[in-house]
């Protein structure tokens, strides 16, 4: 696939090299040009730099890897108002909280303020529970990634690459379940950062 990443964090640069490791293609298109560049250049064969605007146009999906913070503006700068990402699958991962509490910094979810940025892109949630080295390791035992999103070719889009970098994709339902997958992260964050081990918290079924 074509996939255009925008974003030059952790998790940017771990699905990034997972997903050129498959043989895809893949773009980087950050705040800054420099740090995409030095990105790209890092992660060698199968990936290069653009403008955010270059990075999401006619790609078969794009990520957006930034702080929940700064998804306006690099949404902005991707042209998501202009329709550039129209029909295609917006993959989001970002967590909305607050640092080191989990409690949720927005109202609703982000991935509907997400896809009201970009009304014509197919949003799906995911890979916001796992840290990034859980994908720069292919020796690691797979983990389930669960998502959720209103479009079911998004959805099975999404799902090849979440299998891809070793996951097992788990689809819990549309949007409109959204708030639910983040409230979880809020609660694996907020248990973390209080000293507690989250698998601890969870009852195994």
């Amino acid at each position: 696939m074509r996939i255009g990443i925008l974003g030059t964090g952790t998790l940017a640069a771990a699905l990034a090299g997972g997903w050129a490791r498959a043989g895809h293609e893949v773009v980087i298109g950050g705040g800054s040009a420099a740090k995409a560049q030095a990105l790209a250049d890092r992660l060698g064969a199968g990936v290069r730099a653009a403008n955010p605007r270059a990075a999401s146009s006619g790609r078969d999906a794009v990520l957006i890897a930034v702080s929940w913070d700064g998804v306006a503006d690099i949404l902005r700068s991707a042209g998501a108002n202009e329709g550039v990402l129209a029909g295609t699958p917006l993959i989001d991962p970002t967590n909305a909280v607050e640092h080191g509490v989990g409690v949720l910094q927005v109202d609703g979810s982000i991935a509907r303020r997400i896809a009201e940025l970009a009304p014509s892109a197919h949003v799906v949630k995911a890979f916001h529970l796992f840290a990034a080295d859980q994908w720069t390791d292919p020796q690691k035992e797979p983990v389930t990634v669960a998502m959720c999103g209103d479009d079911e070719a998004a959805l099975r889009t999404v799902g090849d690459l979440v299998r891809d970098v070793g996951g097992i994709p788990a689809v819990l339902g549309s949007l409109s379940r959204v708030r639910q997958l983040e409230e979880v992260a809020g609660f694996v964050i907020g248990l973390a950062f209080a000293g507690y081990d989250p698998n601890s918290a969870i009852p195994k079924v």
